[in-house]
């Protein structure tokens, strides 16, 4: 990871050892930054003792005060209700050499604005939980405050644990928020239903459930290796008259997926933008 040389830039500050923390900073180590250039804050005793034994990294239970070296990076990755409460704590950070990243759901660059003042550089992230086995999508966009390189070196970090896209309008984030950030529960869903109808059409449900998961895995990932768009991947599988036909006149119908996954993300789009207040 050459641009997250951290010997001409100041420590990372991850701000919350939470799963998405916990995978982030996983990935970090596993792509080269040095766990000494890392100080992880979390408050809960445990979670920060088994992170510290596992990665080696220092683990503080309150927020530091001074540095020998300004911040490259305060990552917050806490809970969005638990922000008003940690982010005014770091204003004292606020400076050239200091870049602020948030992966909380639905908070906004003039959020982070309000607390760290307009001079602050600040990114917006949007991550997804597949970020813990390497093959996460991220959406980022950044405040005019924010510089190249340090917006580059934000896309780096989380190029660690999978994808990343730029968004071009921070409106834009309520929809990202509904499809990717959302979006693993949707896919973890099919596979409940899918098992539960191979119940239902007679099979034991752990063969059903077995069946229901390599298949969604394993769909998935040949998505991920073909450079064929999705509908000719399902039109691969379909013969004219065939059993996938069948199903897919169900799940294509006037009342079949479609139609229902726009409400759903709608719905989640709707939610995103009541969080943001």
């Amino acid at each position: 990871m050459a641009n997250a040389d951290t010997n001409r830039r100041g420590p990372i500050v991850l701000v919350g050892g939470g799963k998405m923390g916990a995978a982030l900073l996983a990935g970090w180590l596993a792509e080269g930054v040095a766990a000494s250039d890392v100080l992880v804050v979390e408050p809960h005793g445990e979670t920060g003792q088994a992170l510290a034994a596992r990665h080696k990294v220092k683990v503080v239970s309150e927020t530091p005060t001074a540095f020998e070296r300004p911040p490259s990076l305060v990552l917050f990755a806490v809970k969005p209700q638990s922000l008003d409460a940690v982010a005014p704590l770091y204003k004292g950070l606020t400076g050239p050499q200091t870049c602020f990243l948030s992966i909380a759901a639905g908070k906004t660059l003039g959020y982070f604005e309000k607390y760290l003042g307009k001079d602050a550089a600040i990114v917006r992230a949007m991550p997804n939980t597949p970020a813990a086995v390497g093959r996460g999508m991220t959406v980022l966009i950044a405040n005019g405050a924010a510089s190249e390189e340090q917006m580059g070196f934000c896309e780096t970090l989380l190029r660690a644990v999978g994808e990343v896209r730029w968004a071009t309008e921070e409106s834009q984030f309520d929809a990202v928020t509904a499809v990717s950030g959302s979006g693993p529960a949707y896919v973890f869903l099919l596979i409940e239903c899918l098992a539960q109808a191979g119940v239902e059409a007679g099979l034991p449900a752990d063969l059903a459930m077995d069946l229901a998961r390599a298949t969604v895995t394993g769909s998935g990932e040949l998505a991920h290796k073909s450079d064929e768009p999705a509908a000719t991947l399902r039109q691969n599988v379909t013969s004219p008259g065939g059993t996938t036909a069948a199903a897919l006149a169900v799940l294509m119908g006037e009342n079949g997926l479609q139609p229902l996954m726009t409400k759903a993300i709608a719905a989640a789009a709707k939610r995103s933008k009541e969080l943001a207040g």
